[in-house]
């Protein structure tokens, strides 16, 4: 229906509209169509006029959060929405919360992991890390998520305060691209299978981050992008920075690289994945640093607690604490330690790992030395030392392949050289098999002056010993195995050794089980009469002066 009535016709602004309820088109006066053509243009010219301004804009500002260089004279004249934006009021943009957050952003370290507990503000904490040198225009970063869904979710996360950090940057959609005033781009990309990284062949970033690399099976991805870390430009340092919970598929590589080496905020030498070798600058290098430090990792470890936001109600809390038990050690507590089909999922490093130093052992403490012996496969040495409450020390280590049993056994007394005697040794029982006529593995050694006694090789007794030694007492509630944090390889052995899939009542014996071997032999050692660990103890006991007050103890 055609309105031509004046009546019909309510104006506001100018422009007609119908009553409500009514539908129609209307005959516009030629005065009217005029009157808007004049508006359109007057609007379009408006819009250039800000578009110009804002572009003078971009090419003044030159630093991020925190300082607005930009010329004063040019601010004035700007339109009314940019002064705004630029003189923002709220002079925080982004504030990380106290803690492993502002640990992150601060690192000095080339290659950093920030990962641990869900909801802990990583994924924030990665993408203001990028921030850095974005007033630098030779500044490129490359942010990686595995899939689209996932990357998609950290862009609109940058939307927030990307444009209010620096303003005047543009996000280029079609190029999944932040483009920042000083020239310095920041790209946005997923990466699903690992022959995509063949698309950044060529190209160079001063800053990489990739949040949840756990979710990558191997390390392939990791390894390729840290190849393209390069600049010419002696302001700007470039950076590795990783996110992660624990477990997913690429758990196992990620606590081997970054959590295994050393205790958590502690920087540490970059190791070889493959054999674990710290990486030093080769002799060819220049003489200052040859045998140096390449660069240095560090691992920052991420808990729910650390975020005020979501412990305000209680409610995110709630919801991971009724996980199952594997999921919620990861997720809550942040666990590395923990993983599905592990053969000792109750070792747990806050419990039976320590910081003591082998010095502060007890000269008097019972010492027993077990070995596993292999050449092409690691040997595994471990000492121990069991206190007046029968509970097991295990204080030193050595694990290294290609050892023969002469140098093995000159290893072994090179590290006993001040310790107190062994009262007990034992060494893996096959040792002592004879090929042809010439001695054993075990005699060799015994020849050389380090002794041993065959090994109980009772594999489910030994290893429902070990779990009997993890589990807490439950009067002290502490464990009757204390490992000292040296041991690195015991630790890392204990935390990730499978069961076997054909016998789940015993380990993966294709597995790294080599310290877990030594382990076992000294849980199920005897002594002199096959006496037992406690046997011996009480033997000892027994030899102490009895107290005056037997109630009392003295």
């Amino acid at each position: 229906m055609e309105l031509s009535s004046r009546e019909n016709v309510v104006k506001k602004g100018g422009r007609p509209k119908l009553k409500p309820g009514e539908k129609g088109r209307y005959n516009v006066s030629r005065k009217q169509q005029a009157k808007l053509r004049t508006q359109k243009k007057e609007t379009k010219a408006r819009r250039k006029k800000t578009e110009a301004s804002t572009k003078k804009i971009k090419q003044t500002i030159t630093k991020p959060t925190g300082s607005k260089v930009i010329e004063q004279e040019t601010l004035a004249a700007a339109p009314k929405a940019v002064r705004d934006l630029v003189e923002d009021k709220s002079e925080v943009i982004f504030k990380p919360n106290d803690g492993p957050q502002t640990d992150f952003l601060a690192s000095p370290e080339r290659d950093v992991f920030y990962g641990g507990a869900a909801g802990g503000g990583k994924s924030y904490a990665l993408i203001a890390d990028l921030l850095r040198y974005c007033d630098n225009p030779n500044h490129r970063a490359l942010v990686i998520r595995r899939t689209l869904d996932e990357l998609t979710e950290l862009i609109n996360k940058s939307r927030e305060f990307y444009p209010k950090a620096f303003p005047g940057a543009v996000f280029r959609e079609a190029k999944s691209m932040w483009q920042f005033p000083s020239g310095a781009t920041a790209w946005f990309s997923y990466l699903d299978k690992d022959k995509d990284v063949s698309r950044y062949q060529g190209q160079s970033f001063t800053w990489i981050g990739i949040d949840e690399i756990t979710h990558y099976p191997t390390p392939y991805v990791w390894e390729y992008l840290r190849s393209r870390l390069r600049t010419t430009d002696p302001r700007i340092n470039v950076y590795m920075r990783c996110t992660g919970n624990p477990g997913s598929v690429g758990g196992w590589w990620v606590k081997k690289m970054y959590i295994d080496p050393n205790e958590p905020n502690e920087p540490f030498v970059a190791t070889d994945i493959e054999s674990g070798e710290q990486l030093l600058w080769p002799d060819s290098s220049s003489p200052d640093k040859a045998g140096k430090p390449l660069f240095l990792r560090k691992f920052i470890p991420a808990r729910l607690t650390d975020n005020p936001y979501l412990m305000q109600n209680g409610e995110y809390e709630a919801m991971l604490r009724s996980l199952p038990e594997v999921e919620r050690r990861r997720l809550l507590e942040g666990d590395w330690d923990v993983a599905e089909g592990a053969a000792f999922p109750e070792f747990s490093r806050s419990v039976h790992v320590c910081e003591a130093s082998t010095t502060q052992i007890p000269t008097n403490w019972l010492r027993i030395r077990a070995g596993d012996y292999g050449y092409s496969a690691p040997s595994c040495i471990l000492w121990g030392a069991v206190d007046w409450d029968d509970n097991l020390w295990i204080y030193r280590e050595f694990y290294g392949k290609g050892q023969t049993a002469e140098n093995l056994a000159r290893i072994i007394s090179s590290y006993e050289g001040e310790d107190p005697g062994m009262y007990y040794t034992v060494l893996d029982s096959s040792c002592w098999n004879r090929v042809g006529t010439g001695p054993s593995i075990a005699e060799t050694m015994i020849r050389a002056g380090v002794r041993w006694t065959p090994s109980d090789r009772n594999r489910l007794a030994g290893k429902m010993e070990i779990h009997r030694r993890l589990q807490q007492d439950n009067i002290t509630d502490e464990p009757r195995i204390k490992i000292l944090s040296s041991c690195t390889h015991l630790i890392r052995t204990l935390s990730s050794l499978p069961l076997s899939k054909t016998n789940t009542e015993d380990v993966d014996t294709k597995a790294d089980d080599h310290a877990y071997d030594a382990l076992r032999y000294m849980c199920m050692t005897r002594a002199r009469g096959h006496l037992t660990i406690n046997s011996m103890m009480n033997k000892i006991k027994e030899a102490r002066p009895e107290p005056a007050d037997r109630i009392f103890g003295y």
